[in-house]
């Protein structure tokens, strides 16, 4: 039995390490590119690593480019949904998981129709909504929409988070005379940060390379997210990868960061006890 224990430990490992390596190539190949001069993108082949490397492209990118702007956009609106939509589905969560009412179903089933329609039908109609409004070629337009379409998901995310935790402790912070709202704020909420935070990771990564909304709902520059910034590298005969890559490994910075922030949170509460012995 020993030799097949070892067997299947290797196998184990040795698949993880495959799949390892296929999740990270597509990086890897988006750094090479990156610093890559552009004569030898093509003059060289394939080659793992090139020959030479420069960092022209980044230069370019960060000083004579209109990333930058693209940049800020993103941060802008991949930071306010994720904000904004963890609130509302923090709330809409607690509320569907504690409290039973007539229409819940018919809420629940509303929220899960939402997610059923190919968002390419709803552009016109999302557009002829906002018109009228001011709200296109805007940061703010883009978060409405952004924020109406995570909603429902992470909603249905938060409420498994509350499910879990058993309703015995808000009772028992009732009974001592808190409101349901500071129950909700001083006992609740902190048992839940692993789910808060997973919510926010979605929504964050969701909106940040959201594409289709921010291409038909923006039609300038100025308001133009990272996603749409990529297009302005491609021109109508030649596509510059070797900006396009710098630009990539640049707009990995917030997200690494962000995720980076936010770990010890995705990682904890599982096991973490809720009441004490």
């Amino acid at each position: 039995m020993r030799p097949k224990k070892i067997a299947l430990t290797v196998a184990h490992r040795l698949a993880i390490l495959v799949y390892v390596v296929f999740a990270l190539f597509p990086l890897y190949w988006l750094l090479k590119v990156a610093v890559t001069p552009n004569r030898l993108l093509y003059s060289e082949g394939v080659r793992m690593w090139p020959s030479r490397m420069t960092l022209e492209h980044f230069d370019f990118v960060l000083r004579h480019s209109d990333f930058p702007l693209f940049f800020r956009n993103s941060v802008i609106v991949s930071g306010s949904t994720a904000i904004a939509v963890t609130i509302v589905a923090s709330l809409a969560g607690y509320a569907l998981s504690r409290f039973a009412f007539k229409t819940k179903y018919w809420i629940v089933a509303l929220m899960l129709i939402t997610q059923m329609f190919p968002l390419v039908m709803l552009v016109a109609p999302i557009f002829k909504l906002l018109s009228p409004l001011g709200l296109t070629d805007t940061l703010a337009g883009l978060i409405v929409v952004y924020t109406a379409f995570n909603v429902p998901f992470a909603t249905f995310l938060m409420q498994s988070f509350f499910d879990g935790i058993p309703k015995d402790l808000e009772e028992a912070a009732m009974i001592d005379g808190a409101t349901r709202f500071k129950a909700f704020r001083q006992i609740i909420l902190p048992l839940t940060l692993p789910g808060i935070a997973a919510t926010l990771g979605f929504v964050f990564t969701a909106a940040w390379s959201e594409l289709l909304f921010a291409l038909m709902l923006i039609s300038g520059n100025s308001a133009a997210t990272f996603p749409v910034g990529l297009l302005t590298f491609v021109s109508k005969f030649s596509v510059d990868f070797g900006q396009m890559m710098a630009a990539g490994v640049l707009a990995l910075i917030p997200a690494c960061i962000f995720f980076l922030a936010i770990q010890r949170y995705l990682v904890k509460g599982l096991t973490a006890g809720a009441v004490k012995g």
